[in-house]
């Protein structure tokens, strides 16, 4: 039966203001080898290394200190996610929220705040299968812009897509908890959502989808330029990287994309040109067939691997501090 609500883009801001957010700010990665997956993300994907420390490497696609970190790992996957608010004094007003609808939770100290070279930054466990989660305020600038080792230009960590059984009820957590805003769905009963950390303007910040597995489906990275996409191709090939799908355009978001496969099979993308939201009069959410086409407007279709690699890596309670 098909559960979840589609609220109209003006409906839900109207009623829903507390949070605001800058952007996706960065994601951790859990990796089996951390000086492979190091040498993947900066010298194949673009990435620029910043820093380490005695358990992560902190890697850059901006001015921000870091917009992914990797962790040795037992096995490879997504430890946490973070989101950035769209201005520093909203942090009080956001801690409260969160406290109201239940999710407990817990500002880290100033010295973890310094490690990670943010301001004031909590986090919280999503009630679905205990994944963790992290607002934060601002994070550090760097005085050189970002540079990448490959010549490949890429401007932000754009989405993070998760598959999952429980899609209603991660449906439910981000929209009616963390407020993101409904760009489209997919399916009579749904089973694609892409969504938007309002008022950041880009079609999707964060997608899920149904399937019988808590996974990383894949993460992805603005591309400067479409030029940026078909270097890639190349590069690819030369370093017998594995390409999972396209290049194509997705039907939802208009963009093109690549994808391909990091060191642990977790599916990588670029993408460029996609749709940008105004903050207000916004067009309403669509409803599409769950097809191929949709997929890819150029015919294409995935390789087995795709988005079938990393875990939601859900931690103990008392790492969250």
């Amino acid at each position: 039966m098909f559960k979840i609500k589609i609220y109209s883009n003006n409906k839900l801001w109207e009623e829903k203001k507390l949070l605001r957010y800058k952007k996706l700010g960065y994601g951790v990665l859990s990796v089996t080898d951390l000086e492979k997956s190091l040498d993947f993300y900066t010298n194949v994907a673009g990435m620029q290394f910043v820093e380490r420390d005695e358990t992560s490497v902190y890697l850059r696609t901006s001015y921000d200190h870091h917009n992914m970190i990797l962790e040795q790992g037992p096995e490879a996957g997504l430890k946490r996610v973070a989101f950035e608010l769209e201005k520093a004094e909203q942090f009080d007003d956001a801690f409260k929220y969160l406290q109201e609808q239940g999710l407990n939770p817990v500002e880290l100290s100033a010295e973890e705040c310094q490690k990670l070279a943010q301001g004031r930054t909590l986090r919280f466990k999503d009630p679905v299968i205990g994944l963790t989660h992290e607002i934060y305020a601002d994070i550090m600038q760097m005085g050189l812009p970002y540079t990448s080792a490959n010549g490949l230009e890429i401007e932000c960590l754009l989405h993070i897509v998760y598959e999952t059984p429980q899609f209603n009820e991660y449906y439910d957590f981000f929209v009616n908890k963390l407020n993101f805003a409904v760009s489209d769905t997919a399916g009579r009963e749904t089973s694609w959502a892409w969504l938007r950390c309002f008022p950041n303007p880009y079609h999707h910040s964060f997608a899920i989808t149904e399937g019988p597995n808590n996974i990383l489906n894949h993460i992805a990275f603005k591309a400067k330029t479409v030029d940026d996409i078909g270097k890639q191709v190349n590069n690819l090939k030369e370093k017998n990287v594995p390409i999972l799908f396209g290049p194509g355009r997705h039907h939802p978001s208009g963009s093109i994309f690549l994808y391909f496969a990091d060191p642990d099979g977790i599916t990588v993308e670029y993408s460029q040109g996609m749709e940008e939201f105004p903050e207000e009069g916004a067009r309403e959410p669509r409803r599409l067939e769950p097809s191929l086409h949709t997929l890819d407007e150029w015919g294409g279709s995935p390789q087995p691997g795709f988005g079938k690699y990393g875990k939601l890596l859900a931690e103990e309670a008392e790492t969250v501090k």
